[in-house]
């Protein structure tokens, strides 16, 4: 009479090892897919110079930040009501927006992207580029020093 061997049950180590990649990729393509969205919307109202900043590891407010510029104060409002309204209707997305009231700037949070709408004058007073593009992880920021 043969013996049966006594084999240890198979594990598939890939697809354990794969499934958080898979997820993670998933995720980054749901961002990647809100940012084009976003950028597409604004590109079909005439925003100029439309800028994307990626957030990772510099903040934990949004993955992505969106800078466009508007001609006027009510193209910058304007804007920032039908992206709101877009977002609302075609991704169910509740955005808040703030900044209508003047004009000058506005402000959509779409969760994982922020859009910051501005007129070109106040876009140059802020430069959200300079100050986001900048490199973080250089900085020690464990240390105080006191001048």
């Amino acid at each position: 009479m043969k013996r049966a061997k006594a084999t240890a049950p198979k594990t598939n180590t890939k697809t354990k090892k794969a499934a958080p990649k898979k997820a993670l990729k998933s995720v980054e393509k749901k961002f990647t897919e809100l940012q084009d969205f976003i950028s597409a919307t604004l590109d079909s109202d005439k925003a100029r110079n439309i800028v994307s900043i990626p957030l990772k590891g510099k903040t934990t407010i949004a993955d992505y930040m969106l800078i466009a510029t508007g001609t006027s104060s009510r193209h910058v409002t304007g804007m920032a009501q039908k992206l709101r309204d877009k977002l609302s209707a075609e991704r169910k997305i509740k955005a808040r927006v703030e900044g209508l009231e003047t004009g000058d700037w506005a402000i959509i949070d779409a969760g994982d992207v922020m859009v910051h709408l501005f007129r070109e004058e106040v876009r140059e007073f802020y430069d959200l580029e300079k100050l986001w593009g900048a490199d973080f992880s250089t900085v020690n920021y464990t240390r105080y020093q006191s001048v």
